[in-house]
């Protein structure tokens, strides 16, 4: 969507065409007319997050909200491998920055590991709090990145080697500096969907490792350097993109 403006989110009724009218309002009608200064004769593009988008040009700016006549209507196709990266919980907002940097990458959804030596807790009234936070960096990462989808933000996860037995994953991986195996020369399902976790800054525990092994999780390291848990996501993804022809 380079060149045909920014892009914010809302609902998209069913059954819209070229010429019709959409509105925005709300927080994302204000931050385009009244802080990003959108105006009359301008190009936007509103979604609905879920892989529709409008490309539009503002019919109307008044404080607050928009109104814009829709010029094209696109439909983002399900990739056809989807990534969710599982991140363990971490302090100092690292966490959030890996979420953020996949998101930019093209993660299709993320789920919070309270891993065994994560400092940062999801404790009691702190899940939902952390979630929601979770979904807001999520979010605005799409939009800066002008994304028509916005990842999926999963269930707090405590404990990993259960709750992957039950997705469908066609690949689940660990990242591990100690893995025989590189990700770069792992080979890859051409559909399907994979899963990746990454351990928190004290690392995954052996006796987790052999449960998360047991549970058919591949031990996978990126190379001979170790990176911090906000960056080792992002980089095992844009290998991942690589290497299933999405970048």
């Amino acid at each position: 969507m380079s060149g045909s403006g920014p892009l914010y989110y809302c609902e998209l009724p069913d059954g819209l065409g070229p010429g019709e009218t959409l509105s925005l309002s709300g927080a994302e009608g204000h931050h385009a007319v009244d802080v990003r200064r959108l105006r009359s004769g301008e190009a936007v593009v509103l979604g609905d997050g879920a892989g529709k988008t409008c490309r539009c040009r503002i019919t109307t700016a008044e404080r607050g909200s928009l109104s814009a006549e829709i010029v094209e209507i696109l439909e983002e196709p399900v990739p056809r491998v989807r990534v969710t990266l599982q991140q363990a919980l971490a302090k100092g907002g690292r966490d959030e920055l890996a979420i953020q940097a996949a998101t930019e990458a093209g993660v299709w959804a993320v789920r919070p590991w309270l891993a065994r030596r994560s400092i940062s807790r999801w404790e009691g009234r702190k899940i939902e709090r952390g979630a929601e936070r979770w979904c807001s960096v999520v979010r605005e990462a799409a939009k800066q990145s002008l994304r028509s989808r916005i990842p999926e933000v999963l269930p707090l996860c405590a404990e990993p080697s259960g709750r992957l037995r039950e997705d469908d994953a066609s690949l689940r991986l660990v990242l591990d500096p100690e893995a025989e195996e590189r990700l770069g020369q792992l080979a890859l399902p051409e559909t399907g969907d994979i899963t990746i976790l990454v351990g928190p800054e004290g690392g995954i525990p052996e006796q987790d490792l052999v449960s998360l092994s047991e549970a058919g999780v591949r031990r996978v390291r990126l190379g001979e350097t170790v990176l911090r848990t906000s960056t080792a996501g992002v980089a095992a993804l844009a290998i991942l993109n690589a290497k299933a022809g999405l970048w």
